[in-house]
């Protein structure tokens, strides 16, 4: 196709010269070709995948670093020795996942030849993240992100049923509904209890991969919400910036989260609550105590830290299966169990909803959950019968810089009228550099 459209080009060129002499001719003809040239440009991944031949497919069950590329004319002389050299940056044998895509770069310099080889291998670890195994002149690998491109919006809704129904009448993400339930108002508002006539008017960001992939709702800056009577502010505040801890306050800046999330994992249930006089029938009915709490949740579920704290174990060890076990202060521990995997070490400071492993059947289990386990002075107590410490309130030194923060933004939640659905600025779209490394 753009053969043919510079043969065109190239005609019409010929023919005004022959009729007269203009450089205007020229110059139209090279922006012609420019704009050309421009449209074909295929960028993704930091090349311009219009200069090569490319395959794209998603790893299926089966499939190897070594299979893929054997497929595709290498030999395993050369397979090994580029899974030699790039393992310090990305583990081949270990890191496929059955489904992720990823994407082969041929040379067009040999796109008639049967035996054509691929030069690089590019594996997406996800919509954002993704591995460059090179290997055409010499082996090097690096990771890298896509562009990310957060676009900062506003969004109103009134309850007739549910929150999750308002949002979806609105076209609006469920990624709110969890925001608002779980990061911010779930010690102040009980989201299966909401009443007709209740509403909310929130600012924030959806986040956007290439600048066409929606990924979600990133974060809410400020949230307003009626219940039951009440005018509920929150703002969103860094209160440490060495360890990235965010909390949200109200507009007389009070904490309002606990020191604990209620719960370890999102969308789950409780199978099997704390219960020192349980009794099982595969044991004979005997008294075995379930010292922990049970959410049942599918196997790969993300496990999070229901509070800040420091890792003070992270192993595999017998009915635990591989656990994370976290020392908060000098009150509380909590305790994961039954991961398939732990995303953690030993000494890993962690913050409250930080992802600590995944949802698994390791050890003894009947089934995928984690079983939480909540210390309090070294004996183990129900989460749910305690009466939780609220999180650390802001300090003195910031109070003065937190309320003046929120003036400009309590005006624009206040300003906004509800009902409204549509980006404050949409051209307000803040946009974050891909980073590369480069091993």
């Amino acid at each position: 196709m753009r053969l043919k459209q510079l043969i065109a080009i190239a005609i019409i060129v010929v023919c005004a010269y022959a009729c007269k002499e203009d450089n205007s001719v020229e110059e139209a003809y090279e922006k012609e070709l420019a704009e050309i040239v421009e449209e074909e440009k295929i960028l993704e991944f930091g090349f311009d995948l219009s200069h090569y031949e490319f395959k794209r497919d998603t790893i299926k069950k089966g499939d190897t670093f070594g299979i893929i590329l054997e497929q595709n004319n290498i030999g395993y002389p050369e397979i090994y020795q580029i899974a030699e050299q790039t393992k310090d940056t990305f583990n081949v044998a270990r890191s496929l996942k059955v489904g992720n895509p990823y994407t082969l770069l041929f040379s067009k310099e040999n796109e008639n030849d049967s035996l054509q080889k691929p030069t690089t291998f590019i594996y997406q670890k996800s919509l954002e993240d993704y591995v460059v195994i090179d290997f055409k002149d010499s082996i090097q690998a690096y990771t890298s992100k896509k562009p990310i491109t957060y676009v900062e919006r506003t969004a109103t809704g009134i309850i007739e049923s549910s929150i999750s129904k308002t949002l979806d009448e609105k076209g609006l993400s469920q990624g709110l509904a969890y925001k608002m339930a779980d990061d911010i108002y779930a010690w102040t508002i009980d989201f299966r209890r909401l009443q007709k006539g209740d509403r909310f008017k929130v600012i924030y960001t959806d986040k956007y991969i290439d600048d066409s992939i929606y990924a979600g709702v990133h974060d809410v800056k400020a949230a307003y919400f009626e219940h039951n009577g009440d005018s509920l502010y929150a703002f969103r505040f860094e209160t440490d910036s060495v360890k990235g801890i965010i909390d949200y306050f109200n507009e007389d800046a009070k904490n309002l989260r606990r020191a604990f999330l209620k719960a370890p994992v999102q969308y789950s249930r409780i199978s099997s609550r704390y219960n020192l006089r349980r009794r099982i029938a595969v044991y004979g009915y005997k008294v075995r105590p379930h010292k922990g709490t049970d959410f049942a949740a599918r196997i790969g579920t993300p496990i999070m830290a229901t509070a800040n704290g420091t890792v003070t174990e992270s192993r595999r060890r017998g009915g635990n299966g591989k656990y994370v076990k976290i020392r908060h202060n000098d009150t509380y521990s909590t305790q994961y169990l039954h991961m398939s995997r732990r995303a953690v070490k030993k000494g890993d400071f962690v913050k409250q909803g930080d992802i600590i492993g995944y949802v698994g059947m390791t050890g003894n289990t009947g089934g995928p959950h984690v079983c939480y386990r909540f210390w309090k002075n070294g004996k183990q107590v129900d989460p749910f019968k305690q009466k939780l410490p609220e999180a650390k309130p802001i300090s003195d030194s910031l109070k003065v810089k937190y309320l003046d923060f929120i003036v400009p933004v309590k005006q624009r939640l206040d300003n906004i009228f509800f009902l409204e659905a549509e980006p404050i600025n949409p051209e307000n779209t803040i946009k974050e550099s891909p980073i590369t490394d480069i091993q």
